[in-house]
């Protein structure tokens, strides 16, 4: 979510620094073009660089445990992180499309209706709300089913090393 934020402010800064320099680009039909490229650089150079240490972690995290501490501590660690992660990708996916569904419920509604309807001040909360529901359930919810299924392969993959550490008591040993 905070990666999505900084990539956001950062395209914001890039619009804002175009309609600064190209004033033209405001117009009803622009002599100019806007610079497109400088903006899906920002969108890819943020997705990538904010994606190193969450990606490093996942990976790191199981085979160090396996290493370190053996088996049964990879089994606990993945059981423990799929309750977690299986949760939190449901409450995100689903609090961000009622979120949203919500916006699109008070748009519908009549201006002269107990919501409204779009444009006003119940409208505006709305769209705030959609605002942080958006990156909930298109971004934070999804990613947490690619955590899941990467830990799990990579602790599948990595099994017989595991289990070759001191007989899969790992390094530790302190079973």
């Amino acid at each position: 979510m905070k990666s999505v934020g900084e990539a956001a402010m950062a395209m914001v800064m890039e619009v804002q620094r175009q309609f600064d320099e190209k004033p033209h680009l405001l117009d009803a039909n622009p002599t100019e073009r806007p610079d497109y490229d400088a903006c899906i650089a920002i969108s890819t150079k943020a997705s990538l660089r904010e994606m190193v240490l969450p990606g490093a972690m996942v990976i790191f995290t199981p085979l160090l445990t396996g290493i370190l501490f053996g088996v049964t501590a990879v089994s606990g660690l993945l059981v423990g992180s799929l309750i977690a992660a299986v949760q939190l990708a449901i409450s995100m996916s689903n609090s961000g499309g009622a979120w949203d569904n919500a916006k699109k419920y008070i748009e519908r509604a009549a201006p002269d209706s107990e919501l409204q309807g779009k444009g006003s001040d119940i409208h505006k909360a709305a769209v705030v709300g959609d605002t942080v529901g958006d990156p909930f359930k298109d971004t934070s919810g999804p990613a947490l089913n690619i955590v899941m299924k990467l830990m799990a392969v990579l602790s599948l993959v990595f099994a017989d090393t595991f289990y070759a550490v001191n007989n899969g008591q790992g390094l530790l040993n302190l079973a």
